[in-house]
C-alpha cells in the first residue's frame, strides 16, 4: 500500500470522461487510488467535442470572436466535467470538492486563448487534501494578473496537471488518454509498433514537438523544468503505461526511440530577397508578431555578391493563411520578388538520446528514405532527433521503413524493466 504521505495528480482526457459511464469510471479509478490513503487531486478535461462545439457557437454568432469572452466561454466544458466527477465520488462515500482554475490558484499571463502558466498558488487544494477530500481541478483554464479568466490552448489540460503535481511535490503525475502510452511510432500506420515503457523528457519533447501527439509540448517542458515524472497510461485498462522522466533516472539509452510525423505541415518561399544583414530576422520578427511558428528554415545564399537570395520556412498548416498576411504587408517594406506556399507537405522525424554517441544516423536514414523512392525537401538535425520534410503522401512509407530500418518492433528490442518508477496499480 502506498505511504498515507503520497500525492498523486490523476489528469483524465476528453474521451475518458465523454459520457456518464466513462466519467463514473474514472471516479471510481479515482476513488480507488483514494481508498488506499493516497492525496488524490484530478485534473479532468472538457468531455468528448465539448470544446469544439464551443468553439463552433462562438463562430455561428462573430467571425472572428473577442479572446477573453472566448476563455469566458472555453471554460465551460471542463467545470461541467469537475462537478459532474464529483457527484459521482460523494455518490460513492468519498468527500469530493470540484475547482475551477482560478479557485485552485492557476495564475497566467494576459494571453487570451493560448496563456502561460505564471504561477501555482495552490493552498486551497493543499487545505482541501488535508481534510481528507479528493479535489478536482478544472485543466485548460486559470486566473490572470489582470483577474480575466484564461485558457492554455489545446491541450491545456496536461500542462495544467504537471503544473499542480509541481506546486504539490507530487510523487507522479498520471495522465490518462485513450491510448495505452508512448509508442515508437503511430500502431494506425506501423501495427508492429512498441510501447515505450520510459522515454526521457528530452527525447518525448523532441517527439511532441514533430508530431506525437500523446502529451502536449508545453506539459512535458514544464514537467523537465520541475522534475515531475509523468506517467502516460490508458484510462480504459490497469497496465502500466510509459514513464517520462530525467536522462539520470533512466538506463542507457537505445540508439532510435521512436519515428514520428506530422501531416499538418505547409512550406512558405519567400523568392528574390535582398541579400543584406538583418532580412532573415525581419521576415522571422513578421511571422513571430502574427502568432506563425517557425519550425525549420533554409536560406539559398546567392552565389555572386548583389544577388538575390530564396528562403523557405516551414509552419503549421493551420497558421499558413496568417503567415501569408503577414508577408504580404512586409512585401513593400523589403522589396522581395514574391512569394510561393506548398500545403501538401509533411515531416518525419527520427528521435533517440542515443544518437548523440552514434555516428552514422543520418546517413542511414537519407539511404532508406531515398531506397523507398521518398524525396527529402528541407532537413534540420539536433542532437537527439533528425527531422525531414518530404510530400504528404510519401509519409506514411517514409514512417514505416525508417521503423523497420532501425529495427524499432516488439519482436527487436529487449524490454526494459520499469519496476519501481511507478506506483503500483490499483485496481
Amino acid at each position: 500500500m502506498p505511504d498515507a504521505a503520497q500525492t498523486v495528480v490523476m489528469k483524465f482526457g476528453g474521451t475518458s470522461v465523454a459520457d456518464a459511464e466513462r466519467l463514473t469510471r474514472a471516479a471510481k479509478r479515482i476513488v480507488a487510488l483514494a481508498e488506499t490513503g493516497t492525496r488524490v487531486v484530478a485534473v479532468l478535461s472538457a468531455r468528448g467535442r465539448t470544446t469544439d462545439e464551443l468553439v463552433a457557437k462562438a463562430y455561428e454568432v462573430s467571425p472572428r470572436p473577442n479572446p477573453r469572452e472566448m476563455d469566458m466561454l472555453l471554460s465551460i466544458g471542463e467545470r461541467e466535467s469537475c462537478a459532474l466527477a464529483a457527484m459521482v465520488i460523494t455518490d460513492l462515500g468519498h468527500e469530493a470538492i470540484s475547482l475551477t482554475g482560478s479557485q485552485a490558484g492557476i495564475v497566467t499571463d494576459t494571453s487570451h486563448t493560448r496563456a502561460r502558466i505564471l504561477d501555482v498558488r495552490a493552498d486551497r487544494i493543499r487545505t482541501g487534501l488535508d481534510e481528507g477530500k479528493i479535489v478536482l481541478v478544472a485543466g485548460f483554464q486559470g486566473v490572470s494578473v489582470s483577474s480575466d479568466v484564461t485558457t492554455l490552448g489545446r491541450g491545456g489540460s496536461d500542462t495544467t496537471a504537471v503544473a499542480l503535481a509541481a506546486a504539490l511535490a507530487a510523487d507522479v503525475c498520471e495522465i490518462y488518454t485513450d491510448v495505452s502510452g508512448v509508442f515508437s511510432a503511430d500502431p494506425r500506420i506501423v501495427p508492429g509498433a512498441r510501447k515505450l515503457p520510459v522515454v526521457t523528457f528530452e527525447e518525448m519533447l523532441e517527439m511532441s514537438a514533430s508530431g506525437a501527439r500523446v502529451l502536449q509540448l508545453r506539459a512535458v517542458e514544464y514537467a523537465r523544468n520541475h522534475g515531475v515524472s509523468i506517467h502516460c497510461r490508458s484510462s480504459f485498462d490497469d497496465r502500466p503505461g510509459t514513464v517520462v522522466e530525467d536522462e539520470a533516472r533512466t538506463m542507457e539509452r537505445p540508439l532510435i526511440t521512436a519515428v514520428t510525423h506530422s501531416t499538418a505541415e505547409a512550406r512558405v518561399t519567400l523568392l528574390g530577397l535582398p541579400d543584406r544583414p538583418g532580412i532573415a530576422g525581419r521576415v522571422l520578427s513578421a511571422l513571430a508578431d502574427a502568432g506563425v511558428n517557425v519550425d525549420m528554415i533554409i536560406q539559398n545564399e546567392p552565389v555572386t555578391e548583389g544577388r538575390q537570395a530564396d528562403m523557405s520556412v516551414t509552419v503549421p498548416r493551420d497558421d499558413l493563411a496568417n503567415a501569408r498576411e503577414a508577408l504580404a504587408k512586409l512585401q513593400g517594406e523589403l522589396g522581395f520578388a514574391g512569394v510561393q506556399t506548398d500545403e501538401q507537405m509533411g515531416k518525419v522525424s527520427l528521435v533517440g538520446a542515443g544518437m548523440r554517441s552514434h555516428p552514422g544516423v543520418a546517413a542511414k536514414a537519407l539511404t532508406t528514405l531515398g531506397d523507398a523512392g521518398v524525396n527529402i525537401e528541407m532537413i534540420s538535425t539536433s542532437p537527439i532527433k533528425i527531422s525531414c520534410v518530404v510530400r504528404e503522401e510519401h509519409v506514411e512509407t517514409a514512417v514505416r521503413e525508417l521503423h523497420s530500418a532501425f529495427e524499432l518492433g516488439d519482436n527487436a528490442v529487449h524490454h526494459e524493466d520499469v519496476t519501481g518508477v511507478h506506483r503500483p496499480v490499483v485496481t
